[in-house]
């Protein structure tokens, strides 16, 4: 299995700031990222209004990108296991996946929609930028991604983004400030 010396110690040490409220505050936020179903609602909400509509276009598309490229191709080639299929001994807050680790699906799929948010609104986008951060240190805090995992899904989110932006602008471009 491969992963880096710092890794477990890291996760070891968010193992000692779990109390109540935070367990249960952290899988909260966690459930936010599930399926990036809150992230699909947001973008087809946004089709509706023709100030978000490119906006809802470039999150959809960004999160297409990244089922495909972290779901189906990454997690599959790289079949990292997840740190709490090798330490066991940990107990989790949450059901156990079933699907590898890297890159984090949960993190990437976040911060490909909280980027498209905000490369199209900005206030609207800082936003979304810190509910994706929350959502990929929940991965860490729930013992189910490695940081590097994070780290990749969160660097690969954002390139993601990046595209599906730079597509959509190609393709529907802005017509009227509103759409900026």
């Amino acid at each position: 299995m491969f992963y880096f010396g710092w890794e477990f110690p890291l996760l070891d040490a968010l193992q000692k700031i779990h109390n109540p409220f935070l367990d249960r505050l952290v899988v909260g936020i966690t459930a936010l990222g599930n399926g990036g179903l809150l992230w699909i609602a947001a973008g087809i909400a946004m089709l509706f209004f023709k100030k978000y509509r490119r906006c809802g276009f470039t999150v959809l598309l960004a999160l297409l990108f990244s089922l495909l490229v972290g779901n189906i191709l990454l997690k599959n080639l790289v079949a990292r296991s997840r740190p709490c299929w090798i330490r066991t001994d940990v107990p989790l807050l949450i059901g156990n996946p079933k699907d590898f680790s890297f890159p984090s699906g949960h993190s990437q799929a976040s911060f490909a929609a909280a980027l498209s948010i905000f490369l199209n609104h900005r206030k609207l986008g800082i936003a979304a930028l810190v509910l994706a951060a929350l959502i990929a240190f929940s991965r860490l805090y729930l013992y189910v991604h490695f940081p590097t995992d994070v780290l990749a899904g969160i660097v690969i989110g954002c390139l993601l983004a990046l595209a599906a932006y730079l597509i959509i602008k190609r393709v529907r471009p802005a017509t009227a400030a509103a759409d900026r």
